[in-house]
């Protein structure tokens, strides 16, 4: 078991749940829209929010954005160890930052001890399209060992001036790599880790590899926070990323749809049918799994895990609950039935 932070009110690693992530994509110094657009990410689910602060004026922003936000904020540094010292003095609950790229060994310890007064973590994140030119050189290029190893060496950095509320993301656009240094990292570190596949994609290519790469790690018991990069609205990587928690098995509440696939059997537009049941149950937190299936006749029984369904047929289809056929349903109402079923449970 990984060691335990706190992000604000919210604990990573530790055996805690693992929470989701995602990242604004206002100018932070706009308070007014960088809060709308962190309401809408708790609104879908995001349990940690990060705001880019590339200059004072976005670091000193964090304290009235502090105000009212409903999610603790983490401050994305790079370079300045004076924006991280801002960032802090501003009432940030974490800072990411690289230690080994902020300057000298006098600048990381400001900065470890302002986080140390205030209780405030810090995330290291290694990304493997910046890693330390002597890594490069040593390993040939990049490999999970040389991503690792660069980990370890801002690790050293912090520890050197005893700070330890840390946590690690070792972040690569290959899946393949990024898996097997999480690995490497979790048999050889304890810190909490934040797992994430860096520069996916759109939301479909993005998605596909962050559920493979996130959700495989999390299946193997890897991972403590999590963020889902996309090319999209940040309310879609908070999406995306509850499906790839309840995938993996890891997160039970909210609900499950499960859809079968279309056949010459099919007699309902079912992937429009599919898409409007998908769409609803964003409103719906109950832990639930909800069946979707083309088949009047084999449908019910096919989805009797589920504990409630649909089944189209020509015209009508039928409403079912637990595997037992409710009642028929004219097929414009199929929806509508579920939902007030839905209610009920």
């Amino acid at each position: 078991m990984t060691r335990q932070i706190m992000v604000g009110a919210v604990p990573v690693g530790g055996g805690a749940p693992v929470t989701i992530q995602s990242m604004t994509n206002t100018r932070t110094d706009d308070a007014a829209a960088t809060l709308a657009q962190i309401r809408a990410l708790a609104a879908a689910g995001c349990d940690i929010v990060r705001v880019a602060v590339p200059d004072m004026a976005a670091a000193r922003a964090i304290g009235k954005l502090k105000e009212d936000s409903p999610l603790p904020i983490v401050a994305d540094i790079h370079f300045d160890y004076r924006l991280a010292l801002e960032a802090v003095a501003a009432g940030a609950d974490k800072i990411r930052i690289n230690p080994g790229n902020i300057g000298g060994e006098d600048r990381v310890k400001a900065v470890a001890d302002a986080c140390r007064q205030k209780h405030i973590p810090i995330r290291i994140g290694v990304n493997g399209g910046s890693l330390e030119k002597p890594l490069l050189a040593k390993y040939g290029g990049v490999c999970p060992e040389a991503m690792v190893e660069s980990a370890f060496g801002h690790i050293r950095l912090l520890e050197k001036f005893d700070f330890t509320d840390i946590c690690v993301s070792l972040k690569s656009s290959s899946v393949p790599m990024t898996m097997r240094a999480y690995q490497l990292m979790s048999r050889e570190s304890d810190y909490p880790l934040h797992v994430g596949v860096t520069e996916a994609g759109t939301v479909r290519m993005g998605t596909l590899k962050s559920a493979v790469g996130i959700g495989g790690l999390l299946a193997l018991g890897i991972g403590d926070t999590m963020r889902v990069s996309l090319s999209a609205d940040p309310v879609e990587e908070v999406y995306a990323a509850r499906e790839i928690l309840k995938a993996a098995g890891v997160r039970k509440e909210g609900p499950e749809l499960v859809s079968c696939p279309t056949c010459g059997r099919t007699r309902i537009d079912l992937i429009a049918l599919a898409g409007e049941v998908e769409e609803r149950l964003k409103t719906v937190d109950k832990p639930i799994t909800v069946a979707v299936m083309g088949c009047a006749v084999n449908g019910p029984g096919e989805a009797a895990a589920a504990d409630c369904g649909i089944a189209g047929g020509a015209g009508e289809g039928l409403l079912f609950q637990k595997g037992q056929i409710i009642k028929k349903v004219p097929q414009d109402r199929l929806v509508d039935e579920l939902f007030a079923l839905i209610a009920t449970l």
